[in-house]
C-alpha cells in the first residue's frame, strides 16, 4: 500500500548547514519527523553547494517518514551573488544598485531553468531579468539605459514630491496660526460681552 502524503513543507536552508534548531526545528518539529535524520540527509545532499541557499520541498507521510526534493537557489540570491551586493534596491527599478552582464544573466537563467515556468533559456532570461529589475539590478546592453532614465525620472519626481510636501507643511503651519488668532479674537469678544452685561 502506498504511503499517503499528509503535509508538504517548503524551506530555504543554507546548503550543508541544516540543524534541528529554528527555523528547521520550528517548522518540522510539529510534523513529528526525525529532525536529526532530515538534517543529516539534507546536509549530505547539499555539501557540494556550500554557500548557496537551497530551497527544499519536504513531503511528510502518514507514518512520519519523509522525502525531500532540492530546488535551484532563488533567482534573487543568484543575482545578488553575481552582482556582489548584500541586498537589492529599496526603491525597486527606480534605483540602480548594480549592473550585471548579459552572459551573467544567461548563466543565472540556465541555473534556474528547471524550476521556472519556461521552456527555453531565452524565456528564463526574461523572467530573471524581471527579478533583477525589481531588485534595482540593470543588465548591461539590455535594460541599463532604460533603467538609468527611469532612475533620473524617479529622482526628479522625488524632488518635486519633497517640494510639494514642504509647501504643504508650510500651508498647514499658516492655517494653524490663522486658526489660533481667530480663537483669541473670539475669546476677547466674549470677555467684552461679559463686561457689558455687568
Amino acid at each position: 500500500m502506498a504511503k499517503e502524503v499528509v503535509k508538504v513543507v517548503k524551506l530555504q536552508i543554507n546548503a550543508g548547514k541544516a540543524t534541528p534548531a529554528p527555523p528547521v526545528g520550528t517548522v518540522l518539529g510539529p510534523a513529528g519527523i526525525n529532525l536529526q535524520e532530515f538534517c543529516t540527509r539534507f546536509n549530505d545532499a547539499t555539501k557540494d553547494k556550500m554557500g548557496d541557499v537551497v530551497p527544499c520541498e519536504i513531503s511528510i507521510y502518514d507514518d512520519r517518514s519523509f522525502d525531500f526534493v532540492l530546488k535551484t537557489p532563488p533567482a534573487a540570491f543568484l543575482i545578488k551573488r553575481v552582482a556582489k551586493i548584500q541586498k537589492g534596491s529599496t526603491k525597486g527599478a527606480n534605483e540602480i544598485v548594480a549592473t550585471i552582464t548579459k552572459d551573467e544573466l544567461k548563466s543565472i537563467a540556465e541555473t534556474k531553468l528547471p524550476d521556472l515556468n519556461a521552456y527555453t533559456v531565452e524565456d528564463a532570461m526574461k523572467i530573471v531579468e524581471g527579478t533583477a529589475r525589481n531588485m534595482g539590478v540593470a543588465v548591461k546592453g539590455l535594460n541599463d539605459q532604460e533603467l538609468a532614465e527611469q532612475q533620473k525620472e524617479a529622482e526628479i519626481a522625488e524632488k518635486e514630491a519633497a517640494k510639494r510636501d514642504a509647501e504643504l507643511a508650510k500651508m498647514e503651519e499658516e492655517a494653524k496660526e490663522a486658526a489660533s488668532v481667530e480663537v483669541e479674537v473670539i475669546n476677547d469678544k466674549s470677555k467684552e460681552d461679559e463686561s457689558e452685561e455687568e
